[in-house]
């Protein structure tokens, strides 16, 4: 007597249908409603055209902005890396009990509102606040340095606020890594440094290429962050579209601005996934 075994792996479509529907009604729909707005050629919606690209693409001071903005993500991402890295190795060779700790310490930024994050760090980097004080308490400097409103204010404020996305993929990576590869290469007479730059670092490639992903991709369209910490003195894709919206009510080119951020953001994703590719086939070799 046969029996149809059915593979249990193997699901219906259709179960997958009311969140299809949800993604094409509160995401699909809406980005396309912004590229059809993009296209008008004049706020007033008098015809359509490409118009609020070709301005875009040929204003100088619009594509700063847009260079500026994917530098932002670049810089924070390395200030995460090399200041996340350690705290995932830590973490995976740590004993249970800190474990728990740094976990903790992981994911408390996670547990607390990122507008009360950003002003945390207004009143740490403020001519009153706690750095310059500490820093003229100590007789190193006679006047209070400009920390605010400086990139590298909001790059430090960013890489704080997005550090999690950064280190939980890495931990991820890291406690995949059979310690006993380590073990092995040390017998074979490889140092530290050496196990570390052949085995440990191209066996958490992965982890760190989705790590950088998050990372960037939440850096540069960190709204809130960009605005309180840089203050009036940079501009960003996230101010200038808003500034296009609500300011000068320049719709279209608001809209236009809005796709051609997010085109870049695809095309930096595609390079990060691609780099996943690659570094998984080489922690494989």
């Amino acid at each position: 007597m046969r029996t149809n075994l059915r593979d249990v792996t193997v699901y219906e479509l259709r179960l997958a249908a009311p969140l299809a529907a949800f993604f094409a009604v509160f995401f699909v729909a809406p980005l396309l409603l912004l590229f059809v707005l993009s296209l008008q050629a004049a706020p007033d919606g008098g015809g359509y055209g490409v118009a609020q690209y070709v301005a875009f693409l040929g204003d100088a001071f619009s594509l700063g902005v847009l260079g500026s903005t994917l530098w932002l993500g670049v810089k924070v991402t390395a200030l995460c890396l090399l200041l996340g890295y350690p705290v995932a190795w830590l973490h995976v060779r740590s004993p249970g009990w800190a474990k728990g700790v740094i976990m903790l310490v992981v994911l408390l930024p996670l547990l607390t509102s990122v507008v009360v994050r950003t002003f945390a760090w207004i009143v740490i980097l403020g001519r009153q606040g706690i750095v310059n004080a500490a820093l003229m308490d100590l007789g190193l400097i006679d006047t209070p340095l400009r920390m605010l409103y400086t990139e590298g204010g909001l790059v430090v404020a960013l890489a704080q606020v997005q550090m999690p996305l950064m280190v939980l993929p890495l931990i991820t990576a890291l406690t995949r890594i059979d310690p006993n590869l380590a073990d092995a290469s040390a017998v074979l007479g490889a140092g530290h440094w050496r196990t570390f730059r052949k085995v440990t670092l191209p066996l958490s490639l992965p982890g760190i290429v989705a790590g950088c992903l998050l990372t960037y991709a939440a850096a540069i369209t960190a709204f809130i962050t960009q605005s309180l910490v840089g203050g009036g003195q940079m501009l960003f894709m996230p101010m200038y579209i808003y500034q296009q919206a609500s300011t000068l009510q320049n719709w279209p080119f608001a809209a236009a601005i809005s796709i051609i951020f997010l085109a870049a953001v695809l095309l930096v994703v595609w390079l990060f996934n691609l780099l996943g590719r690659l570094s998984r086939g080489y922690a494989q070799a």
